[in-house]
């Protein structure tokens, strides 16, 4: 099953009063509460994407690794379906005509897995 990482320091570009909790913190609260079983949610510190807002990646053994950003916590269904849509495709690649039209956007890059197999097939 996928992990997907949620940047919890994110400020979504806002500036933060002392003892406020940044966006990516409620970006991470939002998913935790609707994901269902079998997905790993892994809070980070940073995914270095300061300059889009909330961030997250999604990752898996033998697949590509993408990165979104400009995300906010009432896009969480759509990411958890996004994420879905992952885990069914052998490579992780899901075409942006079957993503969330929410999502379709939010893609900022992605890394091909170091495993050999794929690393053949991105070539």
């Amino acid at each position: 099953m996928p992990t997907l990482h949620i940047c919890t320091t994110c400020r979504a570009g806002l500036p933060l009063a002392e003892g406020e909790t940044a966006p990516g913190q409620h970006m991470l609260d939002a998913v935790a509460a609707l994901a269902p079983p079998g997905i790993e949610i892994r809070p980070v510190k940073c995914l270095s994407s300061c300059d889009h807002g909330c961030a997250a990646a999604i990752s898996s053994p033998g697949k590509w690794t993408y990165l979104l950003g400009r995300l906010n916590p009432a896009l969480a269904p759509d990411l958890l379906s996004y994420v879905a849509s992952y885990a069914m495709h052998p490579t992780g690649t899901v075409l942006p005509s079957r993503r969330p039209a929410s999502l379709a956007k939010m893609i900022l890059g992605r890394m091909p897995d170091l495993s050999p197999a794929l690393a053949e097939a991105a070539e």
